[in-house]
């Protein structure tokens, strides 16, 4: 993981009209979301393991992803991360006893792997795209 500084730091957004204008710029409403925090993130990379991530917190309302919502969010640090994952099944699956069922599902490789400045670069670009649309 490596943080990206911004603009956005620290300062309060709609959530309706953040989410739907960044969706615009690729970036979705992250599956860890909860209903006074989450993320939006973007895939940089065409296989989806290295990520910009901007996360938030609640600061009026309640998050709901299905409807409009009269949320307001605080930005935290915005950040690149990487996951490389396995390819093919986990070389430490096991069996389990009902169903003699295979733990199929592998761990990340490096959950935290190395950033190549690239993507650095990649994501600081796609951040100024946000950054420029959100209003002071």
């Amino acid at each position: 993981m490596q943080t990206i500084p911004s603009t956005l730091t620290g300062r309060e957004q709609d959530f309706d009209w953040f989410r739907s204008a960044a969706a615009e710029r690729g970036f979705v409403l992250g599956g860890g979301w909860d209903y006074d925090r989450g993320s939006f993130d973007c895939a940089l990379d065409e296989e989806k393991k290295v990520w910009l991530r901007i996360p938030f917190v609640v600061t009026k309302g309640h998050l709901d992803s299905e409807s409009d919502t009269d949320a307001k969010i605080r930005f935290g640090q915005p950040y690149v991360l990487k996951h490389v994952y396995r390819e093919g099944p986990d070389p430490s699956a096991r069996l389990r006893l009902i169903g003699a069922l295979a733990d199929q599902f592998a761990d990340p490789e490096d959950p935290d792997d190395r950033i190549e400045p690239h993507w650095v670069d990649e994501a600081k670009r796609k951040l100024q795209e946000v950054e420029a649309i959100c209003p002071a």
